[in-house]
């Protein structure tokens, strides 16, 4: 069983920047590869960005190419997203997401595919 917890959100103006973290409390954090997904009011749940198991390998939704970017320490058992030049239409819960991809390259980039799931942290970007 792997518990993510994110932290991170809150309320920034546009062109702000914001860092969320996600601490998972699994022995083998290195065997997962991770992804970050948001949903915004009203709308479904989205991938945003995605990284392999080692970091190495990293993938993001067009949106957020160049805005936002996503890191890793094993050490920690902690995913980050570093996110700059925030948007109003970037507002959205914020979840992090775990998928056993051990010593691949695989980078998640959908909800089906992912194991475990945190609770989400809320994102607002005021105009």
């Amino acid at each position: 069983q792997v518990q993510l917890v994110e932290s991170g959100g809150g309320l920034v103006q546009a062109g702000g920047s914001l860092r969320l973290s996600c601490a998972a409390s699994v022995r083998t954090f290195s065997s997962y590869a991770m992804g970050w997904f948001r949903q915004a009011p009203g709308k479904e749940r989205e991938f945003v960005a995605g990284i392999s198991w080692s970091g190495a390998n990293t993938y993001y939704t067009d949106s957020v190419k160049g805005r936002f970017t996503i890191s890793r320490d094993n050490a920690k058992n902690t995913v980050y997203l570093q996110m700059n030049s925030l948007k109003p239409e970037d507002t959205a819960v914020y979840y992090c997401a775990a998928y056993y991809a051990p010593h691949t390259i695989v980078v998640p980039t959908t909800i089906a595919g992912m194991n475990y799931w945190g609770k989400g942290t809320l994102v607002t970007v005021s105009s």
